[in-house]
């Protein structure tokens, strides 16, 4: 089991990277990433923390903690450049925050973001066709989160993934220990937007490939 987008006291979480790491290890997943908050003013200074952190949780660790973070609420046209530099400075997971209907999200942030250098789109919103064929093409995952504010359009874009055979993933997006969910929580919150336990099932065997190509 695994959930690549969580956030850390680094940024606006609630915990340690180490306790995340512990409380998810508690409940049986083996892969997350801590994919904290970043823009131009500090993207350094985060990258530099979850680098270190990663680089010192121990390597025989029932759980993989990888470097990751979530590039937010940018202006379109820093996408690249940002994502660019996480990824020359070793950070193994990059999330742009998509454009969710529950935040004032730049328009074009979906297109800028499938244009740059990333893993997955958080919470994509109202995804269109051509941004779904997108995903497609460049190979990243199209999140269905279980964070309420945030899940209002997970059919939508499980229906538009499912017509287009683009890949989804399935992440919390959790910030405090109340949003941290068991594998069981977590295959059922997916049940309850639409999907199959057959196309869940797919989703953790390309997700596992996708992990294994980059650890």
């Amino acid at each position: 089991m695994f959930d690549l987008h969580t956030h850390s006291l680094i940024s606006d979480g609630e915990l340690l990277p180490s306790e995340i790491a512990a409380r998810y290890a508690a409940l049986g997943f083996k892969v997350i990433a801590i994919t904290d908050h970043v823009d131009y003013s500090n993207i350094k200074s985060t990258v530099h923390s979850i680098l270190e952190f990663t680089k010192h949780w121990p390597k025989n660790s029932a759980i993989k903690v990888l470097p990751g973070i979530e590039l937010t609420h940018l202006p379109p046209n820093q996408f690249k450049p940002l994502a660019r530099f996480a990824r020359h400075a070793g950070i193994k997971i990059i999330v742009p925050h998509g454009q969710t209907l529950s935040e004032p999200v730049a328009k074009g942030t979906n297109f800028a973001a499938l244009n740059s250098d990333i893993d997955i789109l958080a919470h994509p919103g109202n995804i269109t066709p051509e941004e779904t064929l997108l995903a497609k093409k460049r190979n990243i995952f199209l999140e269905v989160t279980a964070r309420t504010s945030h899940s209002t359009c997970n059919k939508k874009i499980i229906a538009m993934a499912r017509k287009l055979c683009a890949d989804l993933i399935l992440n919390t997006d959790s910030h405090s220990p109340c949003d941290i969910l068991t594998p069981l929580k977590l295959k059922q919150n997916a049940l309850k937007f639409g999907l199959s336990k057959n196309e869940i099932s797919e989703i953790y065997k390309k997700v596992s490939i996708f992990l294994k190509s980059i650890t």
